[in-house]
């Protein structure tokens, strides 16, 4: 996204050390902007170096003493602009990827790990809730895993430090959950892989928080019109020798559903993080963020209900 004129002469969108770095969090104490290098992970959101200095300036001798007792077990860091959820989201997908190619491996694997959602009707015998989240973790195919994971790295290091990690990671796996329960109300019965739902709802979110800080989300706006309509035009130019249109889109192989919902749960994940971005508003974002995770949950129930 390019940001806007307008954009760029606000300083709060920016690292108030590093003017060149946009940033999405704000130092607990100050309410400055500060980038993943000069932020440090506090018991409530983070503090900038300034705060930090004065936060030690100001403790007694007896918690200096406390502090330096417990350096060595201290769980304060300096959180590095290295995305390493992104990183790590990657490696663990494409190490369950190489799992899979393993003779005799791979289908047990994609067995417990996909998605449909008859695995989620008690009355069916079968109640495994886990494949939900994990049907992001296999995929059909090398290119079908390496373009989820390039588009993941691509967006991932620039919003998960502009998120936080906490932040994008819950982002990531509410997305998964999105496209799953799109995937149970639109396309009942049907098996699904693939991390499409989590890499769409990361797409919604840019677009939401570019729209919220002033950026130009036209490109975003295009990169997703044209990955949401592919299986659409695919299906339109298969359907043109068989004219059954319904039978041409089932038989693409892509689920939609899973995009439309990752988008969708992502855009809402986006908009709850860009209105409650001050650190006086996490309960308020926690309990949202909750209550989005409760809403998808029961929706869950509908198909349950309705099985003969």
């Amino acid at each position: 996204m390019s940001p806007t004129e307008e954009f760029r002469r606000n300083s709060d969108n920016f690292c108030y050390r590093h003017p060149d770095r946009q940033s999405f969090v704000l130092c607990q104490r100050c309410m400055r902007t500060v980038c993943s290098e000069c932020r440090t992970p506090a018991a409530v959101g983070v503090i900038c170096p300034e705060c930090m200095a004065q936060q030690q300036a100001a403790q007694t001798p007896a918690q200096k003493k406390a502090e330096r007792r417990w350096a060595g077990r201290s769980m304060t860091v300096v959180a590095s602009g290295r995305p390493r959820v992104t990183l790590t989201i990657v490696a663990v997908t494409g190490l369950v990827y190489i799992i899979g190619l393993i003779p005799g491996v791979g289908r047990i694997v994609s067995n417990l790990l996909a998605y449909n959602s008859y695995f989620l009707l008690p009355q069916a015998g079968a109640f495994q809730p886990w494949r939900l989240l994990t049907v992001a973790l296999v995929h059909d195919g090398f290119f079908h895993v390496a373009l989820n994971m390039v588009a993941l790295w691509f967006i991932g290091r620039s919003l998960e430090p502009m998120l936080g990690r906490g932040r994008f990671l819950a982002l990531y796996l509410l997305g998964a959950l999105g496209g799953s329960v799109a995937v149970t109300l639109l396309a009942p019965g049907v098996w699904t892989v693939g991390a499409s739902g989590a890499i769409f709802a990361l797409f919604g979110a840019l677009l939401v928080i570019g729209r919220h800080i002033g950026a130009d989300i036209r490109v975003i706006g295009i990169l997703i019109a044209i990955n949401f309509a592919w299986p659409f035009v695919l299906a339109a130019i298969n359907a043109i020798g068989s004219g059954d249109f319904v039978a041409s889109l089932t038989a693409v192989g892509i689920s939609w559903q899973a995009h439309l919902g990752g988008l969708v749960t992502g855009a809402v994940v986006g908009l709850i993080s860009a209105r409650t971005r001050l650190a006086s508003q996490r309960g308020l974002q926690i309990g949202l963020l909750v209550a989005l995770s409760a809403v998808l949950m029961a929706l869950l129930a509908i198909p349950a209900l309705t099985f003969p």
